[in-house]
């Protein structure tokens, strides 16, 4: 019997490879994706803005890479005696301003740069909400109704909630796009929806929201090569569509959903070649884990000689893996001897 719908998942005609480039921006389950392949020692960067869940928080930041836009301190504003940035998540707040505004521009830097080289480019939305400044807020440089990525914990009256029409999310995507290939010609993008319920808006609302996401995404896909969708949203939704699946705040998938999510990707989205180097490196991942009750035995230290020489081997193989932290692991424990 057949328990689960099937989902035909159209695959790129050249799949990622360990050899390249990955960068990730967008909603919370990006970051699932990102440090799935991370761990995995793929070459990664995800979100140097932090979070982003809407459409021109996202087409903004890649923008900003592009440009290598540089921040300065008409560009904070304080909160509760932390700095922070609207178009940043809290991760770059800081007690003090210079902190803040050099976190941040070092993470422009590296993004421009990474986004240069980059291969693949995964971009996973997560609301068609937009927050927008009022006359009310405490602006620093940005002007009334101009969208914010973060909200900081500011009162409720300093925003507007606007939802955005599929043309202008359509618009802000196309307009990204170009700048994007003019930048990096190179550069392969896939689309997810994020399937974390965005219930705050409302269920009704919620629904309208990831519908506008997915039909403007789709628009750009079968108007562009190079472009494809990777159905993060309907694995969950309507493949698993169990509440057994969810965080106890039924909201966010749990780690089986996300494992399920994450195993239709790999199968789908990396190739053959890198799908089964993933198999060796992950032994090795897994074994830095292990956590020894007595490591003074001799199991234990043969235990870190075979895998510290498997994981010689696999560097010196594969040249482009970076397993430098492993090798650390191995070989300095064997040096505390």
């Amino acid at each position: 019997m057949q328990f689960q719908l099937s989902i035909n998942i159209k695959q790129p005609e050249k799949k990622i490879n360990y050899r390249d480039k990955i960068l990730l921006i967008g909603s919370c389950f990006t970051e699932h994706i990102g440090n799935s392949l991370q761990e995995l020692k793929f070459s990664v960067l995800q979100n140097p803005n932090g979070i982003l869940f809407d459409p021109s928080s996202v087409c903004r930041s890649l923008q900003s890479y592009i440009r290598n836009d540089k921040y300065n301190e008409e560009d904070l504003f304080q909160l509760n005696e932390v700095w922070n940035s609207w178009g940043h998540h809290s991760r770059f707040s800081h007690i003090n301003k210079e902190e803040s505004l050099n976190g941040i521009n070092e993470s422009q830097e590296t993004a421009h740069k990474f986004l240069k080289e980059t291969d693949w480019l995964i971009i996973t939305l997560g609301s068609s909400f937009s927050y927008r400044l009022t006359e009310t807020a405490n602006k620093s440089s940005l002007q009334v109704n101009s969208g914010v990525a973060n909200c900081h914990r500011a009162p409720a009256q300093w925003f507007n909630k606007y939802l955005l029409s599929i043309d202008e999310t359509v618009s802000m995507l196309d307009t990204t796009y170009h700048q994007l290939k003019q930048f990096n010609p190179k550069l392969k993008i896939i689309f997810t929806i994020s399937p974390v319920r965005h219930i705050r808006d409302g269920v009704v609302e919620n629904n309208r929201s990831k519908a506008r996401l997915i039909e403007a995404v789709h628009h750009m896909v079968g108007k562009f090569d190079g472009l494809y969708y990777f159905p993060a949203y309907e694995l969950v939704i309507d493949v698993l569509r169990d509440y057994r699946f969810y965080d106890v705040d039924m909201v966010h998938p749990n780690y089986p959903a996300t494992e399920f999510v994450m195993e239709k990707f790999r199968e789908n989205f990396i190739d053959e070649e890198s799908q089964q180097l993933m198999g060796e490196v992950r032994k090795i991942v897994i074994a830095t884990k292990h956590k020894a009750f007595q490591p003074e035995t001799n199991a234990h230290k043969n235990f870190l000689k075979t895998h510290g020489e498997l994981t010689k081997l696999l560097q010196e193989k594969f040249p482009f893996l970076e397993l430098t932290q492993e090798l650390k692991y191995f070989l300095n424990d064997q040096t505390a001897e």
